[in-house]
Order: C-alpha cells, then sequence, then structure tokens
C-alpha cells in the first residue's frame, strides 16, 4: 500500500483564513508541501504576500488574499478571488480567531461579545455558505474548524472566548449531519496550549503555566505544526469515513 497517497493534496485548492501565522500558517505550508494549491488569507496583504513567498521559495503554489473575516461583506470576495485564481476549492480551512478580552466574563463588554462571535462564530457560517457550490463539485472535500479546549470545558479568563468555540463545535457538527449526502466531510479540532502569539496571555503566565502543567498527561507546550499534522488528516482521504468529529490535540488536558 502506497501511504504517500493516503495523505496526498495533489490537485487539491485549500483556503485558510487567519493564515499568515501561527497555526494558520503551519496548517498552509504542510497543505503545500503534500501537494495542494494553498490561498492564504488575513488582514494584511503586504504580510499574506511574504509568507506567500516563503511557500513560493520551497516550490509550493500559494496566494495570499486579504480578508477581515469579521466584515461580513469582504467573504463573497475572498471566496471569488479563490475561485479566480485556481477555479476550484476543495478545503476550507476556518481557523482565523479574535479575542480581545482576557479576564472575568462579566467584565467583557457586548463589543467585545460581538467581535469575538463574529471572527469566531458568524464568519465559519457564512463562508462555510458561501464555499458550498464549490465544495460540492470537489471529489473529496473537507472543511476543518478550528475550535479550541475551551470549546469543551471553559478556559479561565477566557468566557466568551470559550463559548464561541463550544458554538463551533456544535456547528461542525450541522454542517456534517446536513452535508454528507453532498460528499463534503466537516471535522473540528480542539486545541490546547499551542505556543503561538495569540496565546502569549497563557504560556507567558508562570502561575497559569504551573496549574496546566499539573493537568498535563504530556508535560509541554504544543506546537502549531502538530496542528498542521492533524489538519491534513483530516484534509485527506486518509480521514474518507471521519465527519462531525471532535479532534482534541492537548497533551491529555482534557482526559
Amino acid at each position: 500500500m502506497d501511504l504517500s497517497s493516503v495523505f496526498s493534496l495533489d490537485g487539491k485548492v485549500a483556503l485558510i483564513t487567519g493564515a499568515s501565522k501561527g497555526i494558520g500558517f503551519s496548517i498552509a505550508e504542510i497543505f503545500a508541501a503534500a501537494g495542494a494549491k494553498v490561498v492564504l488569507s488575513s488582514r494584511k496583504q503586504d504580510t499574506l504576500d511574504e509568507m506567500a513567498n516563503q511557500l513560493k521559495s520551497k516550490g509550493y503554489e500559494a496566494t495570499g488574499i486579504a480578508c477581515n473575516v469579521g466584515n461580513m461583506d469582504e467573504l463573497p470576495l475572498l471566496v471569488e478571488k479563490t475561485i479566480a485564481t485556481y477555479g476550484q476549492l476543495d478545503i476550507l480551512v476556518n481557523n482565523a480567531a479574535s479575542n480581545p478580552v482576557f479576564g472575568p466574563i462579566h467584565e467583557t463588554s457586548l463589543e467585545a461579545f460581538d467581535k469575538i462571535m463574529d471572527v469566531n462564530l458568524k464568519a465559519p457560517f457564512e463562508l462555510c455558505r458561501l464555499c458550498f457550490p464549490h465544495l460540492r463539485k470537489s471529489s473529496s472535500a473537507s472543511v476543518i474548524n478550528i475550535s479550541s479546549i475551551g470549546g469543551i470545558s471553559p478556559e479561565q479568563g477566557l468566557g466568551i472566548y470559550s463559548v464561541s468555540k463550544a458554538a463551533l463545535i456544535s456547528l461542525t457538527k450541522v454542517f456534517a449531519k446536513e452535508w454528507g449526502e453532498s460528499k463534503i466531510r466537516v471535522n473540528v479540532i480542539c486545541p490546547g496550549l499551542i505556543e503561538t502569539k495569540f496565546s502569549e496571555a497563557l504560556w507567558s503566565n508562570e502561575k497559569i503555566m504551573s496549574m496546566l502543567m499539573k493537568q498535563l498527561s504530556i508535560k509541554r507546550s504544543g506546537t502549531s505544526e502538530e496542528i498542521g499534522a492533524m489538519a491534513l488528516f483530516l484534509a485527506s482521504t486518509a480521514s474518507s469515513y471521519s465527519t462531525g468529529a471532535v479532534f482534541t490535540a492537548d497533551g491529555g488536558f482534557t482526559i
């Protein structure tokens, strides 16, 4: 059996949000290495161009398309540009996330609540809807939502963020149940403590890290590449019978 073909993304086109750094960029790089043509999206075009050029320098096919996913009016153009560039769409990764607050939930403003929900929940919902006509044409379409262990059990100081990620897990299951007949698989990854700039408020805090290490079976933080590898499994035919599933990558935190 040729296992290289099982994990190959040759001929596939992947759109990844929040892809200019951290987990999103690692997913883009791993997908590109597996043969996919990748569209990196985030808010700043110059940063995207720089990151896309990094991938191109390695012989990969990559394009950056700027989009603020929190602005619903920008999402249709993101999908249109992706199709205009590559003519198809096979894989959607909803990775972009926002968490402008860290502290007690009662101190979270309504403005912050709306921003978190717009980016973390409303954008994945709308992007899925917009991508549906293109994904259903694919021979092996896959949607991968990036949630969090906070979506399984609320994290201290990350109240509304945790609520948004719990809702994203539920949204994943709804799409998976309804899109099975269209041969579109929809799964969700719940990372634990991954050392990225986004999670710096956690891993840079000695008190929080000390508490976390007591709860982890694997006594370390994770890497964005480890999430990227799991995403490759879900994007490839290796996971062809998996949909609506919740995959944790958290060092055993949720055991």
